[in-house]
């Protein structure tokens, strides 16, 4: 089999309940992906069941990177883009593992990337309305005039700054230093576009329907959340002092 030039992590903390039909989802894809799982050390043997299809049906196309803890959504992110790039990759996604993501956009992300030129991909949900099911109106709000607010503080043209949904280019990930990425949770995900964008890359929003899980317990907390809020105005204040540069 060829090896594909696009992969898409999935961070995984306890999703047994998701893990088996979301890989198996991707990698059913036409559009050939690979899949990337980033456990960090999930007591209810999620990584297990990756093993598990890794020898039984998709050897070569499913792979695993098992942490000792629970070490953050962003540290486990950029353990798979290091992964990727060592890989060659071309297009690596970010997704989640509980179908809050369709795995039927991934191809209208790589898409957005590979066409047209985009160097980010953004699945979003604010671009063209709101576009959430299932999430409770105080959580659908406070992520609405979240990216609201980000957009106000940074000047970044972004309507979704937190969405988790992307697709980068492999130029992108290997001009930003991952070394100097700070935030570990929803700030994490602004701090990627965010850096991207003062880098020069186009951004591409793609509009999604996000829908909330069904299965497992979401990971969202107060604290990420406060990081967010507080994080997004020391990355202004990084970026007008300069300190937003391209790796070496």
């Amino acid at each position: 089999m060829p090896k594909s030039d696009s992969i898409v992590i999935i961070p995984t903390y306890n999703e047994r309940e998701n893990i088996e039909n979301i890989v198996r989802a991707v990698l059913g894809l036409d559009k050939d992906f690979h899949v990337l799982i980033v456990d960090d050390g999930s007591p209810d043997g999620t990584a297990g069941i990756v093993r598990s299809l890794m020898a039984e049906t998709f050897a070569g196309r499913l792979h695993l990177i098992e942490r000792s803890g629970k070490l953050g959504l962003g540290t486990a992110y950029i353990a798979g883009f290091r992964w990727s790039l060592a890989q060659g990759y071309d297009y690596i996604f970010e997704m989640d593992a509980d179908f809050s993501h369709a795995p039927a956009d991934l191809p209208r992300l790589y898409a957005a990337c590979k066409e047209r030129g985009a160097d980010l991909a953004v699945g979003s949900r604010y671009v063209s309305g709101v576009n959430v099911v299932n999430w409770p109106m105080g959580r659908v709000l406070m992520s609405y005039f979240a990216s609201k607010y980000v957009r106000l503080v940074t000047g970044m043209r972004v309507h979704d700054a937190t969405a988790g949904f992307k697709c980068y280019t492999r130029r992108v990930l290997e001009a930003i230093d991952l070394d100097r990425v700070r935030f570990k949770g929803y700030a994490f995900q602004i701090e990627m576009k965010f850096t991207a964008y003062c880098l020069g890359f186009r951004i591409e929003e793609v509009p999604i329907v996000f829908v909330n899980r069904q299965q497992g317990t979401s990971k969202m907390s107060g604290g990420i959340f406060g990081e967010a809020l507080f994080g997004v105005v020391r990355l202004r204040i990084a970026a007008l002092a300069g300190k937003i540069k391209r790796n070496a």
